[in-house]
């Protein structure tokens, strides 16, 4: 079946949530979001391709840090409106130098550092 990423359901900014998964370990790395060109050039260029709400500008990611994301596989939920990269990450994911973002446990009263900075 073709695929159209225009068929996506995109947010009134014209933008979808994406969650960038390890291959290897299922690891979840980040979350980031994807215009429907990103979507196209990611698909395209087999490099994930995001959309810098801050900077207004794609970022392909690793472009500047060397920490390139090589997609494997783009999968969507059910309702088109949330999509997943299953990538192999070379290095951390995360701007802290960790291997994920998702670095922190919060309990009712305390917020737990679950990975360290890598080396």
């Amino acid at each position: 079946m073709a695929f159209n990423p225009a068929t996506l359901a995109y947010n009134e900014s014209g933008l979808i949530p994406v969650i960038a998964q390890a291959e290897d370990s299922g690891v979840v790395l980040m979350m980031a979001w994807m215009n429907e060109e990103a979507v196209k050039r990611t698909l395209a260029s087999g490099k994930v391709t995001y959309w810098s709400r801050s900077r207004q500008s794609f970022w392909v990611k690793g472009e500047t840090s060397g920490n390139v994301q090589e997609l494997i596989d783009l999968r969507m939920d059910c309702d088109k409106d949330c999509l997943l990269a299953v990538v192999r990450q070379s290095g951390p994911a995360c701007h802290t130098n960790r291997l994920s973002c998702f670095y922190t446990s919060i309990t009712e009263d305390c917020e737990t550092e679950l990975m360290s900075p890598m080396s």
